[in-house]
């Protein structure tokens, strides 16, 4: 047997369309981590196809994007060969000697620091944070509709266009935001925005005075915020989150710019009170400070009315409302969009066209008719449910059988859930075996600083369907009850 046939591979089922991206990134990852040798001769697309009992033409796909991305290497008349990727180009293997019409990879390959991020494993228990569930949107609408937007380009090719975004698309969103989250706005207060990341980032531009500006962030909180800001030269400081939200009056008097997931607290879940909602209006208020709203799911909240968002009781024109279409639709749209206040809008448009100009006019018109036309809020109210129904599963089965190491944080809301750890759990230990068995959870400490960052595991319920939480679960059960090491030590520590 060829020895790439000796994979341990995990592929989903012959018409899912999620098998050639499984298969590719399993063989990217087995390239990356050594258990694919650098020239290494890979098996024939026959061979292989059969052994997977997939279409040779699925493997034919994959090996053309490993070639393409520099993982391999192709040599006329031998074969495929894989490239030794954690090498600097031009670098030559030890103990072997250049061959006449060995060429090397043909793209570049970088070097270890330069490399870009790979995606996670596929796993067959993904319990993947920020990934919404793609399988139930309506893709003959948005094709039908996005070859409307090609037609209309090609009747007029368009040039370059307003860095503000499309005239429909900021009309969309107004209407949306105005139905789903009650903050009123037109589409002359809308800034379309390369998803909610740029959105941080312009920000960052426009309210950051380097080595000066004190920025408010939450403890634990989203990374890529504290990283743009960061970037931008400001001081961050974190702040402590409770049941209640941000603790607002542990925040720092010379904070002039307060980061906030009000709706939705990332990665805890909690709702940001009543009480503090108002504290935290006051103190932008005292000390002309800006807050930045991420609205980052808060179109699924499941147990009736959606809080108010703050840019709807804001009174003074502190608050900047944050918001995106990765977890409503899907992230690689990288669509977003800002409704700041008056004084701040014309700069952030100035920022924005000093940064890309404009976003994707055909995306842009797509998701403008699939807004206009109502496809998008459909597809929002038939999600709710669908997530109604998974994050009820995970909970039920977390507070039924996981008690004795795990307490669910209450939240009513998105499409993750956090549990933080009773003493005597190696949440680490855990987390690398339930990967093992195919399991994908995430710890609460990677969205934390030092040594007061919060223990436990995240669960995301978008991407994974009601058969993959229970079984996902039955495994983590099974590791935590004793059968591992793992659960073995957490039992010895518990007597």
């Amino acid at each position: 047997m060829e020895p790439l046939l000796e994979l341990d591979i995990h592929l989903p089922a012959r018409s899912s369309r999620e098998l050639l991206r499984a298969l590719h990134a399993q063989l990217r990852a087995a390239i990356v981590d050594g258990r694919l040798k650098p020239g290494l001769r890979l098996p024939s697309t026959r061979a292989f196809a059969q052994a997977l009992a997939v279409s040779r033409n699925t493997v034919i796909a994959a090996y053309d994007l490993l070639l393409s991305e520099g993982y391999v290497v192709a040599r006329s008349g031998a074969g495929s060969f894989v490239s030794d990727v954690l090498r600097p180009a031009g670098a030559r293997a030890p103990g072997r000697r250049r061959q006449p019409g060995d060429d090397g990879p043909r793209a570049p390959v970088p070097a270890p620091r330069a490399m870009p991020a790979l995606p996670p494993p596929v796993l067959a228990c993904d319990f993947r944070l920020g990934v919404p569930e793609h399988r139930l949107i309506r893709f003959d609408v948005w094709r039908r509709l996005s070859a409307r937007a090609w037609r209309a380009f090609a009747k007029q090719p368009a040039g370059y266009a307003r860095p503000e975004g499309q005239a429909a698309l900021r009309e969309g969103i107004a209407h949306h935001v105005s139905f789903a989250r009650a903050v009123s706005c037109s589409p002359d207060d809308v800034l379309v925005t390369a998803g909610a990341q740029q959105a941080f980032d312009l920000l960052a531009r426009l309210l950051v005075k380097p080595g000066q500006t004190v920025v408010a962030v939450e403890h634990p909180g989203y990374p890529p915020v504290r990283a743009a800001f960061e970037a931008a030269g400001a001081k961050v400081v974190p702040v402590r989150v409770d049941a209640e939200g941000l603790v607002v009056d542990e925040l720092p008097p010379q904070a002039r710019v307060v980061y906030v997931t009000p709706a939705h607290q990332f990665p805890l879940g909690c709702v940001l009170s009543a009480r503090r909602r108002a504290a935290l209006l006051d103190f932008a208020r005292a000390h002309r400070a800006a807050i930045i709203e991420d609205d980052y799911d808060g179109e699924f909240r499941f147990d009736g009315r959606p809080h108010d968002a703050l840019k709807t009781i804001d009174r003074s024109d502190s608050v900047f409302f944050v918001g995106t279409f990765s977890k409503s639709l899907f992230p690689a749209l990288r669509l977003g969009y800002v409704v700041p206040p008056p004084w701040a809008l014309a700069s952030m448009i100035v920022r924005k066209q000093h940064s890309d100009w404009h976003c994707n006019l055909q995306a842009q018109d797509t998701l403008a008719a699939f807004i206009q036309e109502g496809w998008l809020a459909q597809h929002v109210r038939k999600m709710r449910r669908v997530y109604a129904e998974r994050r009820a599963i995970l909970l039920d089965a977390l507070q039924a059988d996981f008690g004795r190491w795990l307490e669910p944080v209450p939240g009513t809301s998105g499409l993750h859930l956090a549990a933080l750890a009773k003493p005597g759990l190696d949440v680490e230990q855990a987390l690398a075996e339930a990967r093992r068995a195919q399991v994908g959870v995430y710890s609460l400490r990677e969205y934390g600083t030092g040594k007061q960052a919060p223990t436990g595991l995240l669960f995301g319920y978008g991407a994974i369907d009601d058969t993959g939480i229970r079984t996902g679960l039955q495994r983590l059960r099974r590791i935590l009850g004793g059968g591992t090491a793992t659960g073995k030590r957490a039992a010895q520590r518990g007597r």
